[in-house]
């Protein structure tokens, strides 16, 4: 399901961008929702078919509980850098705050503890659920710098970070992942 959908969305974004008939429908349907810089058609596709794009990669490369951390962590963590950041962000940090990115950080370790205890996960899923937590705080601060949407940055990185992980040590006989299966 999430494949053909994910087609759809970029499909529709490409057409939302060169086609006024579907520039007229996504204002219609969906303007007060977009960013300013979505509804002057900047930028290669808009956040929703960014965060598709994302879940379809994160979904086919990454094992289930990395996948679920990935997203969980893009979602709240990435909320929270927004609203502290814009709110209290008074130290630049590349494009973003340092306010917020902390902010995100500190939410998407809580995420991590919060999972280690409900699924009762190894104490390596926790260490590289941490470290990937940070690295995805510094991602998501530089996403802008790098010019790469933060829906698929966030994730991806994260995931990455934790697949790393999880091999490492899988070689020292203490994998998260054997844990689950």
């Amino acid at each position: 399901v999430l494949v053909p959908v994910t087609i759809l969305f970029i499909i529709f974004d490409i057409l939302s961008k060169n086609v006024q008939f579907f520039i007229n429908l996504l204002m219609k349907y969906f303007g007060q929702m977009l960013r300013p810089h979505e509804k002057k058609g900047k930028g290669f596709f808009n956040g929703a078919t960014w965060v598709l794009i994302s879940a379809t990669i994160c979904v086919l490369a990454f094992p289930k509980i990395i996948t679920i951390t990935g997203f969980t962590i893009l979602i709240i963590s990435d909320i929270f850098a927004a609203l502290i950041g814009r709110r209290f962000g008074r130290h630049k940090f590349f494009d973003k705050s340092w306010e917020g990115t902390l902010s995100f950080i500190i939410s998407a370790i809580a995420i991590i503890f919060i999972y280690y205890n409900i699924f009762e996960l190894p104490y390596s899923y926790l260490v590289t659920g941490v470290i990937a937590a940070t690295i995805g705080g510094f991602v998501e601060a530089i996403s802008k710098v790098i010019k790469i949407d933060d829906n698929l940055s966030i994730p991806i990185s994260v995931g990455l970070v934790m697949l790393a992980g999880e091999f490492f040590y899988a070689q020292a006989g203490q994998s998260f992942l054997g844990f689950l299966n």
